[in-house]
């Protein structure tokens, strides 16, 4: 299990990136419209940079909905690797058979 404390921190990320995400839109529409005054592109770049950084969708980690873990992660599946085993061999993924030999 992965910290409880980097998971809400993850969780924060999300919530702040979907609050944000039409204003930041809008905003970066405006910087990189080459037809705007430069004046207008600068002002609207620098009220994207008052925003939080954690409103970013890029500082959103992709994490295990089991265990936290953020590495080896299946996008799919929305779970690890060693979360993916356990649950196959547990057989609650339709269709997934762990192979042994």
């Amino acid at each position: 299990m992965a910290k409880k404390s980097a998971v809400e921190r993850n969780k924060n990320r999300a919530r702040q990136a979907r609050r944000y995400a039409a204003k930041r839109a809008a905003l970066k529409a405006i910087v990189h419209d080459g037809n705007s005054a430069p004046e207008e592109r600068f002002q609207a770049s620098l009220k994207l940079a008052e925003l939080p950084r954690n409103s970013a969708k890029v500082r959103i980690r992709n994490r295990c909905e089991v265990t936290g873990r953020p590495r080896a992660y299946y996008r799919k599946l929305r779970v690890s690797r060693i979360a993916l085993r356990d649950l196959a061999s547990n057989g609650q993924i339709p269709g997934m058979v762990k192979s042994s030999w």
